[in-house]
């Protein structure tokens, strides 16, 4: 059974909830992670939830979104999450926006209510989507998406409009933003 790592205001770690009970109208703090992959043509890899998901079925939004499970280190999470949802195999993982924090609810009440750590991420694979989580991929070009979204025109997840407004703060090359300060993560998130 999948776990999450429930949070209290200050990222610190008060317990766990099984993933598959923590979402409804009054879901608590807890940790999560995105994660945006480029391939070395500038391009971003957009996928489409998949249409069973409890949370923003069928969304578009970033390559990758998860939990870590209690303990586990984020980028051992994250190359967990890509290996089984797309197939994917990366590199130069890096952290963008650390302290990235949201909460989003769906027309039924169902809330996410998450401080998700940004990381950004290459590969050269093609990716072989999950269709248990992934219900589509495209690769897309960053600087037409990123306009598209800022604009209002592109359709994706509430936590990805967020994200994108921040991650074009850092600028226009996705390979050259700063990384971000390991230590301004939640502290539940810097585990050895």
């Amino acid at each position: 059974m999948e776990q999450v790592v429930l949070l209290d205001e200050t990222g610190q770690a008060i317990g766990v909830e099984d993933k598959a009970t923590v979402h409804h109208q009054e879901t608590p703090l807890h940790l999560a992670f995105s994660c945006y992959v480029f391939n070395d043509h500038g391009e971003f890899l957009l996928t489409q939830r998949a249409h069973h998901k409890r949370t923003f079925p069928g969304v578009w939004t970033n390559t990758c979104c998860g939990h870590p499970a209690p303990e586990e280190d984020m980028k051992t999470a994250i190359t967990r999450r890509l290996r089984e949802e797309l197939g994917l195999t990366v590199r130069g993982m890096e952290l963008a926006l650390p302290a990235f924090r949201y909460r989003a609810t769906m027309d039924n009440g169902v809330a996410e209510n998450e401080m998700c750590p940004v990381f950004v991420a290459f590969t050269d694979n093609t990716p072989d989507p999950n269709q248990d989580e992934v219900a589509g991929t495209r690769w897309v070009q960053w600087k037409e998406f990123s306009t598209g979204v800022l604009s209002g025109d592109a359709d994706v997840s509430p936590w990805c409009a967020l994200q994108v407004r921040e991650l074009t703060e850092l600028g226009p090359e996705p390979a050259q933003w700063p990384i971000g300060t390991p230590t301004s993560l939640p502290p539940a998130a810097r585990v050895a």
